[in-house]
């Protein structure tokens, strides 16, 4: 009887494990201040996640290929309470890393960053999931 238990619990964690966090996919930037839009690729990294800039557009929709493509935008994410998620982020268009605040609400995430302990912050705009 234990053996066969031992195997449904395993089953059950296996599939648990292989069950994509809602905030993993691919996201579709607001525009920065000079109107490019990024795509960041969020996934599992270790116990947090990540987001790496995979391509970029300029305002008119062309591909543009700036020197951050591959690089981490967000980093060490991680869900404090249902949908809300608090790591790093970095700002390409202003060379800034700030402390940020990432809010899921089905296929949108809001995105906030702050410096100086929350003193002054940055607007992020909303993301949208492309996949």
């Amino acid at each position: 009887m234990t053996r066969i238990t031992s195997l449904i619990l395993m089953a059950v964690f296996a599939a648990g494990a292989a069950v994509a966090d809602p905030i993993e996919g691919l996201w579709r930037t607001a525009p920065d201040d000079h109107g490019d839009i990024g795509y960041i690729r969020v996934a599992q990294c270790g116990l947090t996640f990540c987001g790496t800039l995979e391509r970029a557009e300029n305002a008119q929709g062309d591909a543009i290929q700036p020197d951050t493509i591959g690089r981490k935008i967000v980093w060490d994410l991680s869900e404090t309470k249902g949908g809300q998620y608090e790591g790093r982020i970095y700002a390409p268009d202003r060379d800034k890393e700030y402390m940020s605040k990432v809010e899921l609400a089905g296929d949108r995430i809001s995105v906030n960053g702050c410096v100086l302990g929350g003193l002054i912050c940055r607007n992020g705009g909303h993301w949208a999931r492309v996949q």
